[in-house]
Formats: C-alpha cells, sequence, structure tokens
C-alpha cells in the first residue's frame, strides 16, 4: 500500500490530504503542532464543489519520522525551510505542489532527485485547522521527472492520485510542468490583487487588460527562453474563459492583509527574465501595486 505524507493541510494540502485519505490511501499530514492536534481530534474537513462534503480522518503528527512512499510539500514558499524541519524521515518521491520556481532547488538539496516537478490546479482555501473549502473549476494535478529513475514512482503516483479522483497526468517535461502553471497564474495573480477586483472588471477596462495581456507575453518570453515552449494566445485564451467573478489566493491574501506570494510569484518570473536579458515591465509594475496596496 502506498502510503503518504502531507506537509502542510493548507488549501491545497488539506484538499489532498483529504481526498486521499477518502480513497482509502494510508495518509499522514504533518503541521505545526496546534494544527496537527487539531486535526487529530477532529479529522479534516472539506467543503468541494468536487468532492462534496468530505470528513476524512489522517493520521496527524508535527513531526514525521517514517519513510513514507510519497511526501507531498504543500506549504507556502516563504514557509518552506521553516516546515521541511518537521520532516526526519526520508521518503520515496517528494512531489511539491507549491507556486513559484525556486523551491525545486530547495529541495533537491536536501533531497537529492527523489524531489520531481509537480503543479495543481485548484481553488482551494483553508477557512479553519483541519477546515478547507474549494470552490469549484478545473482541477488538474501534473507530474514530471527530467530523471528516467523517478518515473515509475511517478506513474504509480498518478494512478493513486486518479483513483482518489484527482485528475493527475504525466507532464512533458519538467520546465513545461512549472512554466505552464506559472504562466497562468502570474497575470491574473498580480492583476485582481493590484487592482483588488475580480478578473472580469480587469478584462472589460482597457488599461487593465492591457496590463494583463503584457503580464502573459513577459511571462511566456521567460518560460520560452527556460525552454518551455507556450503559447501566449493559449493562455490568455484561459484567462478569457474564467467566470467574470473569478479572484485569486494572492488577491484574497492582500485583501485580509496577509502576506501573499509576492516572490515566488512575480520574483521568479523577474529574477529568471533578467538572467536571460528580458525585462518585465508589466510584471514589476503590477507588483509594485500590489506592494503598494499591503502598505
Amino acid at each position: 500500500m502506498t502510503r503518504v505524507a502531507v506537509l502542510g493541510p493548507g488549501g491545497v494540502g488539506g484538499f489532498v490530504a483529504a481526498a486521499l485519505a477518502r480513497a482509502g490511501v494510508a495518509t499522514t499530514v504533518v503541521a505545526r503542532e496546534a494544527t496537527a492536534a487539531a486535526i487529530a481530534d477532529r479529522g479534516l474537513r472539506v467543503r468541494s464543489a468536487r468532492l462534496g462534503a468530505v470528513e476524512a480522518r489522517p493520521a496527524a503528527t508535527a513531526r514525521l519520522d517514517d519513510d513514507v512512499d510519497v511526501l507531498v510539500v504543500a506549504t507556502r514558499a516563504a514557509a518552506l525551510d521553516a516546515a521541511l524541519e518537521r520532516v526526519a524521515g526520508e521518503p520515496g518521491l517528494v512531489v511539491p505542489l507549491l507556486d513559484g520556481l525556486d523551491h525545486v532547488a530547495a529541495l533537491r538539496a536536501r533531497f537529492g532527485p527523489r524531489a520531481v516537478v509537480a503543479a495543481i490546479d485548484v481553488d482551494a482555501e483553508r477557512v479553519g485547522p483541519g477546515e478547507v473549502e474549494e470552490r469549484g473549476g478545473a482541477v488538474r494535478v501534473e507530474l514530471a521527472a527530467d530523471a528516467p529513475a523517478a518515473r515509475p514512482r511517478l506513474a504509480a503516483l498518478v494512478d493513486v492520485l486518479r483513483a482518489a479522483e484527482l485528475p493527475a497526468r504525466l507532464g512533458d517535461g519538467e520546465a513545461p510542468v512549472l512554466w505552464r502553471r506559472l504562466a497562468g497564474l502570474v497575470a491574473p495573480s498580480l492583476a485582481t490583487a493590484a487592482h483588488g477586483l475580480p478578473i472580469g472588471p480587469i478584462r472589460d477596462h482597457p488599461r487593465r487588460r492591457l496590463d494583463l495581456e503584457d503580464a502573459v507575453d513577459e511571462t511566456v518570453a521567460v518560460a520560452r527562453a527556460e525552454g518551455a515552449a507556450l503559447d501566449a494566445n493559449a493562455t490568455l485564451r484561459a484567462l478569457w474563459a474564467l467566470d467574470p467573478a473569478a479572484t485569486t489566493a494572492m488577491a484574497r491574501d492582500v485583501a485580509a492583509g496577509r502576506e501573499p506570494e509576492l516572490d515566488a510569484i512575480a520574483g521568479a518570473v523577474v529574477r529568471r527574465g533578467a538572467a536571460h536579458g528580458l525585462a518585465c515591465p508589466a510584471v514589476e509594475r503590477l507588483a509594485q501595486r500590489v506592494r503598494e496596496r499591503l502598505a
């Protein structure tokens, strides 16, 4: 039986852990002491447009000593180093569901080639300790490893995720998987957080729409320089297909006065762009507006 640990049972991690535990997968959540105690006492409760009302009871701990088959890392990027101090075991496979790019190198420094690349599309938010709301829309997990040795384990994990009603597939390489997710995330996250508006009024306003389009073009240009053959038009079509009332996790963070994943998302694009001699003025302009709103 596959044994899975989920480090960081927030919106994404709590949703994935609940789905796996509901499907009968041996699942352990790893969290800070208070959160682990709450989940051990009451379980995970998820209100999900996809899965319905889920009450799951995974194991919960503040420190992982077991050598599990799969460690899913679902922390915020800024909290990764502190969260990894809770992992003492040696997992067979490390699957990061974080925004951005820089976490891959950090995880490989710790776990070597057992750390693979993954991305998840899901609109899920932690609303309390052990409580998650998933609002609907597309749910997809994409996994990749350029090192051949990890691919059989990835293929087995895809089967486990699908059995838990989490649509999953093997991607066509690490760079495409990382950048496909980031290219679809950067422009709407920054625009909704910068303006405090859902995506509809941004698309409908000439100046805001131009910023949105320019941010997509800049991100895709950097992605292509990094070896991911993305299509800016396809990314824009996906944004234009969003519900006009749709917002983003970054916008919700800013509205609540929480620190958003600004460096992991916008900073990663700007830094990689600079390495290739590519400027990203729209991304930088929107990021600065987000900082001003926070201030």
